[in-house]
């Protein structure tokens, strides 16, 4: 039936060539939009009131339509480069949300071991972005897992507003004990030479610090991006080297920098603090406009050097 519908369907009329249209990019992008998609990545608004106000400012429907992920973009490593091997593993994980977790294991190709690094994602679950920094870890010579803490309610849904909405449900405290079973888990993993550095984005960033100080000496490394400090009373716990990336236009996290960096001072905690001048919360997510290129390489390849130097 279709093929025949088909067959007799008078032909659509050939159009011009035309041009894709271009990527936006942050420089075209006001303000006043970044402001109101920071409040709904972070779960403040919902979609509707971000488009609703977004229609707002001049030309802010479009900018907002243009602000939302396309992970097409965000590919960076295929999932069959030869240079490495992935796939989806499930482990235990006691005192979680459901006692089970599964995440994305990607290993460099060759017989290993490798040091591990953990990948911890946004607060939306484990979507292609993360997947492809898990597959850029590997690259770099890592064993990288990247969780997902959607993984007890199914894992993530395919989309961002789902997974944030999930994710959001989540009880904290067991979310995050689910992100320290997943970095033990990777640290003991045989493909592992048992040495661990984490690194995360927004909710990960926080994240980042909240494992350094509850992992203790167990882990070597940290480099969190954008991300919440630890509690003050919890930083002399810290025992691994941080390096910690901001964003220039950030005002929550920002704001907590000075203490943070005073802290992990008095704690004599090995640090650095880099601010990307011109970059927006989420530079490195180069699945919207809010990324910046130059930024976004330049905080990886600290990372990278950071993770080479420390887990060696």
């Amino acid at each position: 039936m279709t093929a025949s519908i088909r067959a007799t369907a008078p032909a659509t009329p050939k159009q011009p060539d035309m041009a894709p249209p271009p990527v936006l990019t942050q420089d075209w992008i006001d303000q006043r939009v970044f402001d109101l998609y920071d409040e709904y990545c972070h779960g403040r608004i919902d979609r509707r009131a971000f488009l609703e106000r977004a229609a707002l400012v001049a030309g802010g429907l479009a900018m907002a339509y243009a602000l939302l992920p396309n992970y097409a973009r965000a590919q960076t490593i295929s999932f069959t480069d030869e240079r490495i091997k992935a796939r989806y593993v499930a482990y235990k994980s006691p005192g979680g949300t459901s006692g089970d977790m599964r995440g994305y294991l990607v290993q460099p190709s060759g017989t290993g071991p490798f040091p591990a690094v953990l990948v911890v994602h946004e607060n939306r679950g484990l979507n292609p972005y993360i997947e492809d920094v898990a597959r850029r870890a590997a690259v770099a010579g890592f064993l990288a897992l990247a969780p997902d803490g959607l993984a007890p309610l199914g894992g993530y849904p395919g989309n961002d507003d789902d997974g944030r909405d999930l994710q959001a449900k989540l009880e904290q405290p067991k979310l995050r004990t689910d992100m320290l079973n997943s970095a033990k888990f990777v640290k003991a993993h045989a493909l592992s030479t048992g040495k661990l550095g984490v690194t995360g984005f927004c909710w990960g960033g926080g994240t980042t610090n909240f494992l350094a100080a509850t992992l203790g000496a167990d882990m070597q490394a940290g480099a969190p991006f954008y991300g919440a400090a630890a509690a003050t009373a919890t930083v002399p716990q810290i025992k691994a080297p941080l390096l910690c990336h901001y964003a220039e236009t950030d005002p929550g996290i920002n704001a907590q920098q000075a203490e943070f960096a005073t802290a992990l001072k008095a704690a004599g905690v090995a640090h650095e603090m880099h601010t990307y001048p011109g970059t927006q919360h989420g530079f490195h997510n180069n699945s919207t406009p809010r990324y910046q290129e130059a930024a976004a390489k330049l905080a990886w390849d600290r990372t990278v050097a950071w993770f080479k130097k420390h887990l060696a």
